[in-house]
């Protein structure tokens, strides 16, 4: 039914195992491949490709469904449909910042500032980027007119011989800093997104089966990093327990067969399970359980 296209490069790790956790395995003869399948009756093709290409391609209908970031979609312009946000991108769970930088030096810590200094001084502002589109209309709205060059990569090792400033995809920021620049602007803030073509979406069943997927994507990604928790308490040390027990609305609670005991289950943070464990064996818990979750669908 639906025809799929996948990130390739930074984005494709993160997604084949995303996928993968969902039960959407993606299978592929190398890891170098382009044709890929789904064994799923809702996927009858899956390609992987550049990114930056896929809203194109989507947008044109020649795939129904895409995986890319908004930093893509923004930059092509392609008018597609967003089904929702994914929250993961290469490294992190965080969202990829596309910023302005600068040398350390510069006495701009703003957009606004730049612009201003740009005025005053001669020439035309140099700048690099991979994102000449997304880069030329935010400076046009601030009144600079820039010498934008298109980057291949390296783009923070540009200033100052070469541009006097860039714009650049970051996450933490870390590389730009080991580059000697600071960022004074964030210019986009880029999730990974679900993407549609917009006949496709109108199409009924096609729908259907793209909200299907989503809510798989989503589950999965909303338990990361959360386990589930199961205890045995007496009535005598309920309250106790609750006081420290958290969970994500209110801790599932059952009266234990024969009555003066109680079974808790609670979803919680992973992160904070090496706490919490002992914390409720103190407070009177008995065979505490931590399962780990593949998906939570609210």
């Amino acid at each position: 039914m639906l025809r799929l296209v996948l990130p390739k490069g930074s984005l494709e790790r993160a997604t084949m195992q995303l996928f993968e956790d969902a039960d959407l395995a993606v299978n592929r003869a190398s890891s170098v491949a382009y044709r890929a399948s789904i064994d799923d009756p809702r996927i009858d093709e899956v390609r992987i490709l550049r990114p930056q290409e896929i809203p194109v391609y989507v947008a044109d209908g020649l795939f129904d469904l895409g995986i890319t970031g908004r930093d893509c979609i923004e930059e092509r312009g392609s008018e597609v449909v967003s089904l929702g946000e994914l929250s993961y991108s290469k490294a992190t769970s965080n969202p990829a910042r596309i910023v302005l930088a600068v040398g350390a030096d510069s006495p701009a810590t703003s957009l606004d500032e730049l612009a201003a200094t740009v005025a005053d001084r001669p020439g035309r502002l140099r700048v690099s980027t991979e994102y000449p589109e997304l880069t030329r209309r935010a400076l046009a709205a601030h009144g600079i007119d820039a010498d934008i060059a298109l980057s291949y990569g390296a783009t923070e090792a540009k200033v100052p011989d070469i541009a006097d400033a860039v714009v650049d995809m970051t996450e933490t920021g870390s590389a730009l800093r080991a580059a000697g620049l600071k960022v004074i602007e964030t210019l986009l803030v880029s999730h990974t997104e679900l993407i549609a073509n917009p006949k496709a979406a109108a199409d009924p069943d096609k729908r259907h089966a793209m909200e299907q997927i989503l809510t798989l994507l989503l589950g999965t990604l909303e338990a990361r990093g959360k386990v589930l928790v199961k205890l045995n308490v007496s009535a005598d040390n309920l309250d106790a327990v609750l006081t420290v027990l958290p969970s994500m609305r209110a801790p599932t609670i059952s009266e234990l067969s024969g009555g003066g005991a109680f079974a808790l289950e609670a979803v919680v943070p992973k992160s904070d399970i090496n706490v919490l464990i002992p914390a409720l064996r103190d407070q009177g818990a008995t065979d505490i359980l931590e399962i780990p979750l593949s998906k939570i669908v609210h």
